[in-house]
């Protein structure tokens, strides 16, 4: 039986220290990608300057490139997180006022459906040491609800993105949306699953949930973002068994894309075409037909 490919999608996460300009976004679709995901970090698409979400949001209105998704922000300053520990953004925040700060944050980068229509927005549950309690659950209940309400008032649907902490792995994740009957879909990190529960024990628990998704390889202990399939510096690969992790993917492909989510390297002269390239190699892997 023929595998069918899923639909290439590439995040702007790959030249995310850039700012981003319809020039970029240019060269993704003359690679031949249709789709992609733009994350909100500030040095890159500053979702409070208004000249350069309206320039984007012309682009797009007559642009064959789709908005797939937005990547809510991180950090709300330009430096990732460095101008000190007010800058996280945090939705898990214990903190009621601090909180809403972080909200509203968010709530500025949904904005951007205004003037660029996009269908999905993702956003992370807490850092990296967020653990699994009840302030925790009871913070991102009320933070969610109301970003959630935000979105769907803008046409957009929230989805949950798996990360290594004790609040979003894949079971965890089910637990919460238990706990709080946010009847809420996923974005599945291949990346994230692979540090954490690996990535088909939790594939298999979000599955039926899965609207997005981002691949991206690790050598299974740090979230390096590297590039699958491609040494960056002659040495660097990650660990991920490539052909497995695509026949699970290949299960759903009615589900969502193929979305690269690279880090920027900056010895790295085209980043888009590296992931053509990847794209490229990834279709390529066969399927043994024993699995």
């Amino acid at each position: 039986m023929p595998q069918t490919n899923l639909t290439r999608a590439l995040s702007t996460h790959a030249f995310v220290e850039h700012r981003l300009t319809t020039v970029w976004l240019d060269r993704v679709w003359q690679a031949g990608i249709p789709l992609v995901e733009i994350f909100c970090a500030r040095q890159h698409l500053d979702y409070r300057n208004r000249a350069q979400v309206a320039e984007l949001g012309y682009w797009f209105r007559d642009s064959e490139l789709k908005l797939h998704s937005v990547h809510a922000p991180i950090y709300n300053d330009e430096v990732w997180g460095r101008s000190g520990p007010e800058a996280v953004i945090d939705i898990t925040e214990p903190v009621k006022s601090k909180r809403m700060k972080m909200v509203d944050e968010i709530k500025r980068a949904l904005e951007i459906s205004e003037t660029s229509p996009f269908r999905y927005f993702i956003q992370h549950l807490g850092t990296k040491n967020t653990e699994f309690n009840d302030r925790s659950v009871d913070a991102a209940f009320s933070s969610l609800e109301e970003i959630v309400l935000f979105a769907r008032q803008r046409g957009v649907e929230v989805l949950i993105e798996n990360t290594p902490n004790e609040l979003s792995s894949a079971e965890r994740l089910l637990m919460f949306f238990e706990l709080t009957h946010l009847n809420l879909n996923v974005c599945f990190d291949l990346g994230h699953a692979h540090m954490h529960e690996g990535i088909e024990n939790a594939y298999r628990l979000l599955q039926s949930r899965i609207r997005s998704i981002h691949v991206h390889d690790n050598n299974g202990k740090e979230d390096q973002h590297l590039y699958p399939l491609l040494a960056q510096d002659g040495t660097t690969v990650g660990t991920i068994d490539w052909v497995r992790a695509m026949e699970l993917l290949r299960s759903r492909t009615n589900q969502y894309p193929l979305l690269l989510e690279l880090k920027e390297v900056p010895e790295m002269g085209s980043p888009v075409e590296a992931a053509r390239r990847i794209f490229d190699r990834l279709e390529e892997l066969k399927v043994p037909d024993e699995l």
